[in-house]
């Protein structure tokens, strides 16, 4: 009994982690996303990899749980399957979304991919041309 105990407060501590981690993750993600500066766009994509190392490393222990014959034989909670199930779910989200940034910050500006892909646009001028867009829409009728 000690030890299922144990197991709970131990999975109830990653998951906590898990959670935080996730915010932690989303709000790097905000910042590589919304600076304009590049070297601060680095410290933020490097820091976004050092978050989901960690985060991966929480999956790998979730994982284990998940194949334990202690999870699968109900003599802990079947809610912290469920629990262990979504956290590891929402990790792989994460890495996913990682891959993608990984992937725009390391294609080059003048190789086959960087070349096809349409120019980014700052949020403040795309906010602005399709305000711009919209009154020109509004006005016009009326002329």
């Amino acid at each position: 009994m000690g030890a299922s105990r144990k197991l709970q407060a131990e999975i109830d501590r990653v998951l906590k982690k898990v959670q935080e981690g996730v915010e932690v993750f989303d709000s790097i993600w905000n910042k590589v996303y919304d600076t304009d500066n590049a070297n601060q766009k680095e410290k933020f994509e490097a820091d976004l990899k050092k978050e989901i190392k960690k985060l991966q490393r929480y999956r790998d222990q979730i994982k284990t749980w998940i194949q334990s014959s202690e999870i699968k034989d109900k003599k802990v909670s079947a809610s912290y399957e469920q629990s262990l199930m979504d956290a590891r779910k929402t990790i792989e989200r994460e890495m996913e979304r990682f891959k993608i940034c990984e992937k725009e910050t390391k294609t080059k500006a003048f190789s086959k991919e960087g070349l096809g892909q349409q120019p980014k646009t700052d949020p403040k001028e795309k906010a602005k041309s399709e305000t711009r867009d919209w009154l020109n829409n509004v006005v016009s009728p009326c002329l």
